[in-house]
């Protein structure tokens, strides 16, 4: 089915629109008045033996030109064409199977620009895009943003092709439906959306698919834009889609019944619905023994509360709660202070802030030296502070322990949650004690209550409460257990698998 392609506002609207004419030259003056200062595109004219002209526009560096000379330039020379037939004949001449028929102006300039060549013929309305594009890309490689302890090693890459066979040679059947979307004025970015067919819900695959044409924006480079353009709270710093660089990872999201969102030019790819639990879970709970993957969870969920509570119930206990510590502890805490000048609020804050700073210092620098440069930074700081007397040493201690929490964190847009919400929580403990600590901890529970990724209950399933989700969430039950899809992602086709089979021996 023909699919238009968003406008581009740098083009006349109406020639942008201008149906293609049967008067090549016509056709070409219009071209080259849309192209005039691209180099490179090429105008490759040609004349075919039935004595009719032809033109083939195509962009440099996009096209296989070995694939553009011996399967559509040689046999076109080749064939003996009927001048009064239609543009639609020549398919059959053309040895590539992926051609499309164009109807006006603007659909040659997507597709000479998306890297298809495209066929105008003199005296035949229309034009035929042909399907020989070649770029350089990168190689299927590890994932570098999500590191893979046991499963596959293949990660997406840029290309939007390749991203989509590697689920499709996971999941075998025509019930993988993918839906394509061109999204930008002047990108022209292509996004796919992927789901099961029976398994997703479709007023959620709706959603998606209603909010992805309604983009009105001038480029998406990448699926952050797609991302922050989708949620429905775009204030709120808890990620409402999950983000995935593996095939297998939305291989399994795409089973659960949820729906799988690819751009182009990036690997990176956008899963929704969402909720807190599937944030704190990792590809790993469900490849090695049952037991392993709930103890690792358990602890996950641990890390996470010290990651985010640390710093602020340390302030508020020294603050105002010492008779809550050890007398022991105490007193060697109250010895490590007497020369800090700071209250234990700004120490904290001063603390934080650095080592936020030697984080993004590490990640922005090359590779090679940016680990070393934040490790180095650290102990060096930190060991300098201390021994200055502007920070104590428990309070090192402190801060280190939360930022190797933070780091446990499966998925990375959760660690920046847990990095912002830790001042303001922070801030309230050092002015209200454990009283601005459980205000700010009811304050971020009841936002996770009304908080909603496409309509899915944030907290699902603690609240509202499915049972048989609860399978998934504070443990990780045993694989034989698991015989239906969460409720809340799927529809219809509920049942995952049979009954186990014995395999006790006698």
């Amino acid at each position: 089915m023909y699919k238009p392609y968003p406008e581009d506002p740098s083009i006349d609207k109406e020639l942008y629109h201008t149906l293609i004419s049967a008067d090549l030259a016509g056709n070409v003056r219009h071209l080259k008045k849309i192209f005039e200062s691209c180099e490179d595109v090429i105008f490759h004219p040609i004349r075919l033996n039935c004595g009719i002209s032809a033109i083939v526009v195509y962009t440099r560096g996009l096209v296989d030109m070995e694939l553009l000379d011996g399967y559509v330039l040689s046999p076109l020379l080749k064939a003996e064409m009927n001048p009064s037939g239609s543009i639609c004949n020549f398919k059959e001449q053309i040895i590539v199977s992926d051609t499309k028929e164009l109807q006006n102006i603007g659909d040659i300039l997507h597709e000479a620009l998306g890297g298809k060549p495209v066929l105008l013929v003199d005296t035949l309305q229309g034009a035929l895009s042909i399907e020989v594009t070649s770029y350089a890309k990168r190689a299927v490689e590890e994932p570098l943003a999500e590191a893979v302890v046991r499963g596959p090693r293949e990660g997406f890459i840029e290309a939007l092709s390749v991203n989509i066979s590697l689920i499709r040679r996971r999941l075998r059947t025509p019930a993988l439906k993918f839906v394509s979307f061109t999204v930008g004025r002047y990108s022209k970015t292509d996004v796919t959306v992927g789901y099961m067919e029976g398994i997703a819900k479709q007023e959620i695959v709706r959603q998606v698919s209603d909010r992805i044409s309604q983009m009105d924006i001038d480029g998406v480079i990448e699926s952050g834009i797609i991302e922050e353009l989708m949620e429905s709270n775009n204030y709120s710093p808890f990620p409402q889609m999950q983000t995935t660089e593996r095939p297998d990872v939305a291989a399994a999201c795409l089973l659960e019944g949820r729906i799988i969102i690819m751009t182009d030019n990036t690997p990176i790819a956008l899963i929704a619905p969402t909720t807190f639990w599937s944030m704190l879970q990792s590809p790993e709970d469900y490849y090695q023994r049952f037991i392993i993957g709930t103890l690792i969870r358990w602890l996950r969920y641990m890390f996470f509360l010290i990651a985010m509570l640390a710093p602020a119930i340390y302030v508020a206990v020294l603050t105002f709660h010492q008779e809550m510590v050890p007398t022991t502890l105490l007193l060697r805490v109250a010895k490590s202070r007497e020369e800090i000048p700071f209250p234990a609020l700004v120490e904290a804050l001063i603390m934080e802030i650095t080592f936020e700073a030697l984080r993004e210092a590490g990640v922005r620098l090359p590779r090679q030296i940016g680990s070393a440069v934040s490790i180095v930074g650290a102990l060096v700081i930190g060991q300098a502070a201390i021994q200055a007397g502007l920070v104590s040493a428990p309070m090192v201690m402190v801060v280190a322990i939360t930022g190797i929490s933070s780091f446990m964190m499966p998925q990375y847009p959760t660690s920046i949650a847990l990095r912002i919400l830790r001042f303001p929580i922070m801030i309230l403990s050092g002015m209200l004690g454990l009283f601005g600590l459980i205000l700010a901890m009811l304050l971020i529970i009841s936002h996770l209550c009304i908080l909603r990724s496409f309509g899915v209950s944030y907290l699902t399933p603690l609240a509202p409460i499915y049972p048989n989700g609860l399978k998934d969430v504070l443990i990780r039950a045993p694989g034989g257990k698991m015989k239906f899809r969460p409720a809340f992602y799927a529809r219809g086709n509920l049942k995952r698998q049979g009954d186990k089979p014995d395999n006790s021996q006698e």
